[in-house]
C-alpha cells in the first residue's frame, strides 16, 4: 500500500504534458486542492452514487476552506451492495498544503453524523446511527485555463453505534475533473473506488463514489 500511493500519484502527473501544467486554471476548486479564495463562497451540488450532496464552502483564508454538507444517500456509505436510504450532515474542512504553477496538494476532513433506514425484510426494518470521520489527500493538476484534474486517496472511516457492524474502514483511490464554464461556474465529476474493511468480521466489500455536479462561486 505504501508503495502504491506515491506511484499512483506520479503516474497521474506524468500523464499530463508539462506545457499544459504551466497554466494555472481559474485559481479555485472544490474537488482538487486550490482553495476557493479568502472571503469567497461556493455552493456545490453533486448527484450519482451513493446519493445527492449539497454543500457550501467558505474561504477562510488563501489556504483554508470551511463549510458544511447535507447528503441524502441511497447507497449506504458507498457500499454497492447496500442500497439503504439515509441522511448525513458533515463539517467540510480543506487545508491546502502546497501550491506551485504545476500542482497543488491538500488535506480534507469531513466529520459528521449519519442515519440509515435499513430494510431487513417486511417486518424487520432497522434504523442505524453512526458517525463519519473521512479524511483525504488530494492532488490538483491544472490543464489549461478551463480544466482542473484531481487525483487522490480517501479514507472515509465510519462507525456505527449500537449495531453489530462497528467500525468500517474504506480505502478509496481515484480522480476527477472540473471544467470551468466561466470563472464563477464549473461542472465536475469525481470517482473513487476501493474496498471497505470490516475489522469485526474480518471481511471487506467493494465501495464506490461516482458523483457529477456543479459549483458556483460568489
Amino acid at each position: 500500500m505504501k508503495r502504491f500511493i506515491p506511484g499512483f500519484l506520479l503516474a497521474v502527473l506524468l500523464a499530463v504534458p508539462g506545457t499544459a501544467l504551466a497554466q494555472r486554471g481559474q485559481g479555485w476548486s472544490v474537488l482538487a486542492a486550490d482553495s476557493v479564495g479568502a472571503g469567497r463562497n461556493v455552493f456545490t451540488g453533486q448527484i450519482g452514487f451513493p446519493g445527492l450532496t449539497l454543500g457550501l464552502l467558505h474561504g477562510g483564508s488563501d489556504k483554508v476552506d470551511v463549510g458544511g454538507k447535507f447528503t441524502f444517500n441511497w447507497g449506504r456509505e458507498g457500499l454497492v451492495d447496500a442500497t439503504d436510504e439515509g441522511l448525513k450532515l458533515q463539517l467540510w474542512l480543506r487545508i491546502m498544503l502546497a501550491k506551485t504553477s504545476n500542482v497543488s496538494f491538500a488535506l480534507t476532513f469531513q466529520p459528521g453524523p449519519f442515519v440509515y433506514f435499513i430494510d431487513q425484510g417486511r417486518f424487520d426494518d432497522n434504523t442505524a446511527f453512526g458517525m463519519a470521520l473521512p479524511i483525504g489527500f488530494v492532488v490538483g493538476i491544472p490543464v489549461g485555463s478551463a480544466l482542473m484534474l484531481n487525483a487522490g486517496i480517501d479514507i472515509p472511516f465510519n462507525v456505527y453505534f449500537g449495531e453489530g457492524i462497528g467500525p468500517v474502514i474504506p480505502i478509496l483511490f481515484g480522480g476527477g475533473l472540473e471544467y470551468f464554464v466561466t470563472n464563477q461556474f464549473n461542472v465536475n465529476f469525481n470517482l473513487r473506488l476501493g474496498p471497505s474493511i470490516f475489522p469485526r468480521f474480518d471481511d471487506s466489500a467493494f465501495t464506490m463514489e461516482a458523483l457529477a455536479g456543479v459549483a458556483y462561486r460568489f
